[in-house]
């Protein structure tokens, strides 16, 4: 995949590659000139920047070369190609310890490439012990996951997310109810408490990074023994947010009234919270043909709601700073 055009972010050097792989960096270059293996970036300097994919890919290929296949074969293969034919080995695989059975390995699903390529690194998977874990599939992002057939449910949806907003709960609630999980694990970096709290008022198992390996698989243990599953309609379940705090009248006034900042976002704030309002007042109008349609009215009901008091918020303080006196809704 050609990296300018795949919408990654992450840029890595060769080298950081090659530590994190376990692939030579002289090999990688090989690879590239002779199987086209990989597509990277290359600076003006000409060096070249892989991406977190390209990171997995080369994890992924190690281990497969290590069981008896042919880079030949398998190095213009993509990553979930090459992962399927990982676990299909695994499968088949008799070195200890071994479960009992299939059926004692935690099948996951894996949302976020860095994530992916964590998991499969041998010094995490040391941590297992007795238990194996099946990755399943390997997602770059929630939107990709959606896209793709879901043939097996995994035990385990295992998502990383660098932050939580409140639209978050809806994508979570879709992946989960798509892909049929048991229980939904997610990673993140940067959340308001309220939102982190409602996912886990869903059953969500929720987690600030850092967190270690160890801890990482001992919660991804606990997840594929649990026999509820997560709350999925919760998930699109709004918290009640408060009413409004100005009026139609007061928003246009503050929207017209000469302003001592250097710039028009008293003007522009103030238009944003009409508009939230007349949004938040259309979504809990909105007719409704199933009770899926009345939980995704009242999700965005309150999204709206929950951003037009952070607008009301901004405004405030605006106001504080112009010494206005804001009349509020009501009085």
């Amino acid at each position: 995949m050609n990296r300018k055009t795949s919408g990654y972010t992450n840029l890595h050097k060769i080298g950081a590659v090659s530590t994190r792989s376990g692939v030579p960096a002289p090999t990688l270059r090989v690879w590239e000139a002779r199987h086209g293996t990989f597509e990277p970036t290359k600076t003006m300097g000409k060096h070249r920047l892989y991406s977190d994919e390209d990171v997995l890919k080369a994890t992924l290929l190690k281990r497969l070369i290590g069981q008896g296949h042919a880079i030949g074969e398998i190095g213009k293969l993509g990553t979930q190609a090459l992962s399927a034919l990982l676990f299909e080995a695994k499968a088949v695989e008799c070195k200890p310890p071994l479960p009992d059975s299939e059926s004692d390995a935690v099948s996951v699903v894996v949302i976020g490439l860095a994530l992916a390529s964590r998991i499969e690194a041998k010094r995490f998977t040391l941590n297992f012990q007795s238990n194996l874990v099946k990755v399943t599939g390997v997602f770059s992002d929630l939107a990709h996951a959606l896209a793709a057939k879901s043939d097996n449910p995994p035990q385990v949806l295992l998502v990383k997310l660098n932050s939580l907003h409140v639209t978050t709960q809806l994508d979570l609630h879709e992946a989960a109810t798509h892909c049929a999980a048991r229980q939904v694990i997610v990673l993140y970096n940067f959340a308001p408490e309220n939102v982190v709290e409602s996912l886990k008022s869903a059953g969500v198992l929720v987690r600030r990074e850092p967190i270690s390996d160890s801890d990482l698989s001992e919660l991804i243990r606990s997840a594929g023994s649990r026999s509820a599953g997560v709350d999925t309609s919760s998930l699109a379940t709004p918290e009640r947010v408060k009413p409004r705090r100005y009026s139609e009248e007061t928003l246009v006034i503050v929207s017209t009234m000469p302003s001592t900042v250097a710039c028009e976002c008293p003007r522009h704030v103030a238009e944003i919270i009409s508009q939230l309002a007349s949004f938040e007042q259309y979504s809990k109008d909105c007719l409704s043909r199933s009770k899926e349609d009345a939980d995704l009215h009242a999700y965005l009901h309150s999204v709206a709601g929950s951003a037009r008091v952070l607008f009301e918020g901004a405004l405030q303080i605006i106001a504080d700073y112009e010494g206005i006196e804001l009349r509020r809704e009501g009085l």
